[in-house]
């Protein structure tokens, strides 16, 4: 069975989205999609450097395009299963027919402004804590006033705070840890520090029609299948204050029968976690168009072990 999934913010690089844009049709789809939300894709995706498209209110966007591209270009798939990490969620309900891609790209762009308003409140960050036994480093956070923002599985979990908190990390590690790293992110995201995006996005949220997903929809919530339209936009709006559990998203993938997993542009970070946590189901990511070969060929794998 085939997992279909999209990274979350942090992924992006500078110039990533350059060569997605050479495929036919992809440029005008982008630029009408820029038209649509206010904010240059394209530019920002093959011009802009690393501090302007750290920015939640660029990045977010950039990210749920770069996924409904790159997943376009594979062609008609049928996975078994969807999700996403943090905003990956947006691009995983569209994946699954809940949100119009057009619809995806309005309610991610009211996203990322109001994560962005409520992350100018105070200064705060997030960095992923890299080795040592869960249960010890979500207790020693909570000592420090972190919270365990992301718990990723395969040994790594994000701390979000404010920027002194994650400075007394820095200087007093948990037992096992081996890294702290800091990431491209301008907020801390999934803590109360966003409670206040949350009720402008249960605003926003007002507006959409979603349709119930084609496909079953995994929540990084708490690595539940959600089977209504509903409440996987119920989810999205209070997913931006509330922890990300990709931990427990991968072990419903076992218990689904995954075999293979594709992460959308920009790959990696989801597909580097998978292969730790989970032997035996192969992985691919889509970092540029040259990785769409072995993407299909992996589709069409997956498509004869389950006829």
């Amino acid at each position: 069975m085939l997992v279909l999934v999209a990274p979350g913010q942090g992924a992006q690089t500078p110039g990533f989205l350059t060569p997605w844009l050479e495929l036919p049709g992809a440029a005008d789809r982008v630029a009408a999609w820029s038209d649509a939300i206010g904010l240059d894709l394209a530019h920002y995706g093959t011009q802009a450097d690393a501090d302007a498209i750290r920015d939640t209110a660029v990045a977010q966007p950039l990210l749920v395009a770069a996924g409904l591209l790159s997943a376009s270009a594979l062609g008609d798939v049928a996975p078994g299963a969807v999700a996403g990490h943090s905003v990956g969620e947006i691009t995983a309900a569209a994946f699954a027919g809940v949100l119009d891609d057009s619809a995806a790209l309005q309610l991610v762009r009211k996203r990322g402004l109001a994560m962005a308003e409520a992350a100018a409140i105070t200064q705060t960050g997030m960095s992923a804590l890299l080795g040592g036994d869960p249960e010890v480093t979500v207790a020693h956070l909570e000592k420090l006033g972190l919270t365990p923002a992301n718990v990723n599985g395969a040994g790594q979990i994000v701390a979000a705070g404010t920027l002194e908190e994650l400075a007394a990390l820095e200087a007093d590690k948990p037992e096992g840890v081996r890294r702290v790293v800091p990431l491209k992110v301008a907020g801390a995201f999934h803590t109360r520090h966003m409670a206040p995006a949350v009720a402008k996005l249960e605003e926003a949220a007002q507006a959409l029609a979603p349709a119930d997903p084609t496909v079953t929809y995994v929540s990084n919530k708490d690595g539940k299948t959600v089977a209504t339209g509903a409440e996987i936009v119920s989810r999205l709006v209070g997913q931006v204050a509330n922890p990300v559990r990709w931990d427990l998203c991968m072990e419903t993938f076992q218990e689904l029968g995954a075999t293979a997993l594709i992460e959308v542009c920009p790959g990696g970070t989801l597909t580097g976690i998978a292969k730790r946590a989970l032997p035996g189901v192969k992985t691919l990511a889509l970092k540029t168009p040259d990785d769409l070969d072995a993407a299909r060929a992996l589709i069409a794998e997956a498509a004869a072990a389950t006829a």
